[in-house]
């Protein structure tokens, strides 16, 4: 089996920590992850500075970025603003994102459900032939309203599975893997978006592949969480995430050692122990 990680770390990875980056450092992470073998990297989101600072001069990064054959970078785009922004970008692939519920997306987008769905099929439009990704934030459950009713989720799922490759997100971590599983299934999902919140986002990933998913979002070092999330915590560490993968045969085409030694650089430019764990191990004894 074969499946295809996305590492997030630069844009849902960062944009959860209190160090705002250089534009410069940025992209360097972007360059580091590139080498590693990562083939689709979320580089950027195009969002307003004044709510999201740590994501200010996404244009500034994607031009200091050294491009590689076979290397896909994604941008995330939440409205029409966002798009034409990203428009006017040398990327490949654009990650346009709305919420299972009603009240996440009036505190993250500003926009009701159905607002959000109207702008998510608005920027499909406009983007054309450009590769989309639709993600589903808080498939599996909101802060503000509990559980999510899975079928409410295929149901949203299912108007763009003909136009985009769609990912379910457990933004905030509260999922297990037979709801990871069934959901997958039942959506046809083609990715898989975890957070390992309540230590369940391994377990996660593997039951979305069963479930039929051949993309993981995962996030370097496990940075990340969700700012509009109270006590959302980080993402699958992506180098985590390749050492199991791989320990049960499933070819990832990451260098899992340079990986880890771009965990290792990211601890000094940010200043504290992050965290995965692989990292901190090492890929295997010796």
């Amino acid at each position: 089996m074969h499946v295809l990680l996305c590492d997030v770390g630069p844009r849902d990875g960062l944009q959860n920590e209190p160090e705002v980056l250089s534009p410069e450092t940025r992209a360097d992470l972007v360059d580091r992850l590139g080498a590693a073998g990562l083939r689709r990297i979320e580089a950027v989101s195009f969002v307003r500075a004044d709510r999201v600072p740590q994501m200010a001069g996404a244009e500034e990064v994607i031009e200091r970025v050294q491009r590689r054959e076979g290397v896909e970078l994604s941008g995330l785009v939440l409205n029409e603003r966002g798009w034409e922004r990203f428009a006017t970008a040398r990327l490949d692939r654009v990650n346009v994102t709305f919420a299972a519920t009603e009240t996440f997306n009036l505190r993250n987008g500003n926009a009701t459900l159905a607002e959000a769905i109207e702008r998510a099929e608005a920027i499909l439009t406009a983007a054309g032939e450009t590769p989309a990704t639709v993600t589903i934030s808080c498939s599996f459950g909101c802060p503000f309203e509990g559980r999510v009713d899975p079928g409410t989720v295929a149901d949203l799922a299912s108007p763009f599975a003909a136009r985009a490759e769609v990912v379910l997100a457990d933004t905030i971590g509260v999922a297990t893997p037979s709801a990871v599983r069934a959901l997958v299934e039942r959506a046809r999902a083609a990715g898989f978006h975890g957070h390992n919140t309540r230590n369940t986002g391994y377990a996660n990933c593997l039951a979305a592949l069963e479930g039929g998913a051949r993309v993981l979002d995962a996030s370097v070092g496990g940075l990340g969480g969700c700012p509009f999330s109270p006590r959302a915590t980080g993402n699958v560490a992506t180098e985590d995430l390749v050492y199991l993968l791989e320990g049960e045969g499933v070819e990832t085409g990451i260098d899992l050692d340079k990986l880890v030694g771009v965990s290792d650089w990211l601890e000094e430019v940010l200043g504290r122990t992050l965290e995965g764990y692989v990292y901190r191990a090492g890929s295997w004894p010796g």
